[in-house]
């Protein structure tokens, strides 16, 4: 029996979590499922050697040059031809079933073309990891405010905070931390953009599978544990909020053009130095209540003020 999906998991120096990863997948292929690729970008940590060496069932790939997530992924979708496609984190865990629930949701909504399981972080919490696209009504409306006055409305985008991660829907777009895309979807838009390296790959995809007419569906009984951003982490430190907002600048400048992504650049300062201001006397007569959440705007006006230069020269390897 042939597996239903190719897995492709990015890794890079993080043999530990990895091999958790792939112990947690052994289920799935055992049951021909899934058959199970590691792309390693370039590892320092000995990773390839403990793929070889303790999981003989997965496909390893090697790629000195770091090619990035999406293009790691693009190389397992094009030696496969499974029907299903699934990028995938090395900082996953796998529930029991979470990759059959998945499958089951595809076959009871053939009209989608993306399914994203709920992440669920180590303290037990729901990952916050659906998102609208970033068009300038939406911005307009978040930075008003009115997810918090408008009944409803945060859930529908997906706001973080108001949305309700028990409820299956379809969503703009899912983090590509795992994703199970339907092959004739990937297809339609061949799979990733290989020059997008390092953040906003999952948007660019789930907007790309949008406009192709394959909608993304959010399953929350499909339960995946992450440890976010280890890789991230290990390579950019604080700085990495600063780049995945640079990335989504520089998208937005190549899917739409500068003058949209200035303008929701505009838009997200404009909303953060307004915070600010009225937040600046509140944070003087009470300051363990208002001053980190003024701090936090000011930080966040100053991420977004880059967006407002040359955002298509902000995305960078």
């Amino acid at each position: 029996m042939s597996a239903a999906v190719a897995i492709g998991v990015v890794s890079w120096n993080t043999r530990e979590l990895l091999r958790d990863c792939l112990t947690s997948l052994r289920a799935d292929a055992d049951a021909g499922r899934a058959e199970v690729w590691v792309v390693d970008n370039g590892s320092t940590d000995g990773s390839p050697a403990m793929v070889r060496d303790d999981f003989p069932w997965v496909s390893l790939l090697e790629r000195p040059d770091n090619p990035g997530y999406g293009p790691a992924v693009n190389l397992v979708a094009r030696a496969t031809s499974t029907p299903f496609v699934a990028p995938a984190n090395s900082d996953l865990v796998f529930e029991p079933d979470a990759l059959r629930t998945l499958l089951d949701a595809a076959q009871r909504t053939p009209d989608d073309g993306a399914f994203a399981p709920r992440l669920v972080l180590p303290d037990g919490a729901t990952q916050h990891s659906v998102h609208p696209f970033p068009t300038l009504p939406r911005l307009a409306a978040f930075n008003l405010g009115l997810q918090r006055v408008v009944p409803g409305l945060g859930d529908r985008l997906g706001l973080e905070g108001y949305w309700t991660p028990e409820r299956e829907r379809r969503v703009d777009w899912a983090h590509g931390a795992f994703l199970l895309v339907r092959r004739e979807a990937w297809d339609a838009i061949d799979g990733f953009d290989d020059d997008q390296w390092m953040y906003a790959e999952d948007l660019d995809l789930g907007w790309r599978l949008a406009r192709a007419g394959f909608p993304t569906r959010y399953v929350p009984g499909a339960r995946v544990g992450h440890m976010v951003s280890q890789s991230t982490t290990q390579a950019f430190g604080d700085a990495r909020v600063q780049r995945a907002q640079d990335a989504t600048y520089a998208w937005l400048a190549r899917r739409r053009g500068a003058t949209v992504a200035r303008a929701a650049a505009a838009v997200n300062v404009g909303g953060a130095v307004t915070r600010v201001a009225w937040m600046t006397p509140l944070a003087r007569a009470r300051p363990r209540r208002w001053a980190g959440a003024r701090a936090a705007n000011a930080t966040w006006a100053r991420i977004h003020a880059r967006g407002l230069r040359d955002p298509g020269s902000l995305d960078r390897r």
